[in-house]
């Protein structure tokens, strides 16, 4: 049975190899290509929609509460009472 230093040592080993082979050089090469796709389909991160989502919803409280207000106004104002 192989003990858990020879275990890590091959581990090691096989890192190496990979990370000085052309394999390393396919993952840096294929993460840029994703990012590229990605960033001509225009989507965005889970920062920027969580980001956009939060000014939406103030958005929305601001507009509800000028809504309010303005609902407000006219019922407080004989002027602006629609005649029949």
């Amino acid at each position: 049975m192989l003990d858990s230093h020879k275990i890590n040592e091959i581990s090691n080993k096989i890192k190496d190899v990979v990370s000085s082979s052309p394999l390393g050089d396919v993952e840096k090469n294929l993460n840029a290509l994703l990012k590229s796709v990605f960033t001509k389909m225009e989507l965005v991160t889970r920062e920027e929609f969580e980001v956009q989502a939060e000014v939406l919803r103030n958005t929305r409280q601001k507009l509800e509460l000028l809504e309010a207000k303005l609902a407000e106004l006219e019922s407080a104002d004989p002027e602006t009472q629609q005649k029949p």
